[in-house]
């Protein structure tokens, strides 16, 4: 089977063990190649999971850190991951952040900054770090994106996307630069945590319905060759 499923007690529970799960992931990659490079989602299930691992005592210089998308919104917006990334960080010295938009982005969502910036981080993410949508997005791979199967297809050679989704969500509607499904596979490791009966709902459908242009995330489940390491909660 292409995936795992743990099921915790609640929010609480499922934080700390993701947050312990890439600890250890963090700790294998530094102590086999001397640095770790992190992929990692925003919105709400994930920052308590970053403030528990940035509890911890790690050396923040061997670690680069990026967002999976980005909203394409100034670095001071409220609604850009990167900088809700930087604030579970905070005082973590000496971490690498990459960028997928430019500080101040201009005219429309364009993936050339993104891709230039992640042409220097071409090594496998040692951990990526997923979120779902209710609607079944990862990422920002929306459904009824023009361009979400190209964005799917896990042999593209762009490693970020410009996406539009339709409709705009409610929750930060901007244009987004997404990681590709083929970037975000480029992963030694893959968890997704997932919180919530109506979300956990829509994962077991996309497990049993291979059907990503309604549901993109059964297109990281039912990639080949990938195994996903899924964390979920009430």
């Amino acid at each position: 089977m292409p995936w795992t499923e743990t099921r915790h007690a609640n929010a609480e529970a499922l934080a700390a063990a993701v947050a312990t799960r890439l600890s250890a992931m963090l700790d294998e990659a530094i102590a086999a190649r001397g640095a770790a490079t992190l992929a990692l989602a925003g919105g709400r299930t994930t920052p308590p999971i970053l403030r528990h691992l940035a509890a911890e005592s790690r050396d923040g210089s061997k670690l680069t850190i990026l967002p999976t998308d980005e909203r394409w919104v100034p670095a001071v917006h409220a609604d850009c991951n990167l900088r809700q990334l930087r604030e579970s960080f905070a005082g973590v010295d000496g971490v690498r952040w990459v960028a997928l938009v430019p500080e101040r982005p201009r005219g429309k969502a364009d993936a050339a900054f993104a891709n230039a910036m992640l042409a220097t981080v071409d090594a496998a993410f040692d951990a990526c770090l997923l979120g779902m949508g209710g609607d079944g997005h990862f990422g920002s791979l929306f459904p009824g994106a023009a361009n979400l199967d190209e964005a799917l297809d896990p042999g593209s050679a762009d490693a970020a996307m410009a996406i539009v989704p339709d409709p705009m969500p409610a929750a930060g509607p901007h244009p987004r630069i997404s990681l590709s499904l083929a970037r975000l596979l480029h992963s030694r490791q893959i968890i997704l945590a997932v919180t919530g009966n109506e979300k956990h709902t829509v994962l077991a459908r996309a497990m049993r319905e291979n059907d990503p242009m309604h549901l993109p995330i059964a297109a990281l489940l039912h990639a080949a060759g990938s195994h996903v390491e899924i964390h979920w909660s009430l």
